[in-house]
């Protein structure tokens, strides 16, 4: 009954950023729940372990090196990918950040951060939801962040491609649902991965987040990759629209 219900046995999953930290660990949780993968990141070596992993839980696997901050040719080889075979789980996760005072930032890095973040993720989405929308079925996940609710400090490009993300996932949802495909978000809270290295190499502002959680640790890519399953299985055919987030607590506080 449980396999069942989060099983995910016979579909294909396209994972973005699945090289290293949440995007590697949510690809091998996909593989390991029963899904091929199909691996996308910025360059073959970053992906190998990645790979072998899922190859290993006997998966097919595919390995993709793209730029996201390039939207229309990462969509023209999604395009491509989904004409060659069925897609039925698309991860946006890929993402990059800048951390600069908003009076510091300039136009192409303000750019950079919003095509990675959500321009890739709304051509994506397009390229490979067209293929669901036909089919009656299918699954987008998108990773947002506490940042998606939240304005940060000195990431005014992050928080807004963030915010932007989650009125993307709810304006495809409602698309989308009377045609059977779900579009949902996860939004991790402080996850240790590359893109928090600098928070939590200084002192003072890793003990100020770190105080503020109540679960009263950083969490681990780990923590967020039970979402992603349960959002991507059948169990969730009914939930559409929405952003899980998973932030052991910080936003109850």
């Amino acid at each position: 009954m449980m396999q069942s219900m989060f099983g995910l046995s016979g579909q294909v999953a396209l994972v973005t950023g699945a090289g290293r930290g949440i995007g590697a660990a949510i690809a091998k949780a996909l593989a390991a729940a029963g899904a091929d993968v199909v691996l996308w990141g910025r360059s073959e070596s970053g992906l190998c372990e990645t790979a072998d992993a899922c190859s290993q839980l006997g998966r097919e696997v595919t390995t993709v090196v793209g730029d996201l901050s390039d939207p229309q040719g990462a969509a023209a080889t999604a395009r491509e990918l989904a004409a060659e075979r069925r897609i039925d789980i698309l991860v946006n996760n890929a993402g990059t950040i800048s951390r600069a005072a908003a009076l510091d930032v300039g136009y192409d890095d303000w750019r950079r951060v919003l095509a990675t973040n959500l321009d890739s993720a709304f051509m994506l989405s397009q390229a490979v939801g067209a293929g669901m929308v036909e089919r009656r079925a299918g699954s987008v996940i998108n990773t947002a962040s506490l940042l998606s609710f939240q304005g940060g400090i000195n990431v005014p490009s992050y928080t807004a491609s963030k915010h932007a993300l989650v009125g993307l996932t709810k304006a495809l949802a409602t698309e989308w649902a009377d045609q059977g495909v779900t579009v949902n978000a996860v939004a991790p809270g402080y996850i240790s991965t590359d893109n928090t290295t600098a928070l939590r190499e200084d002192p003072e502002r890793e003990h100020a987040i770190r105080s503020r959680i109540p679960a009263g640790r950083w969490g681990t890519p780990d923590d967020v990759v039970g979402a992603v399953v349960f959002l991507a299985g059948p169990s969730a055919r009914y939930v559409t629209g929405h952003t899980l987030v998973v932030d052991g607590g910080w936003l109850a506080r």
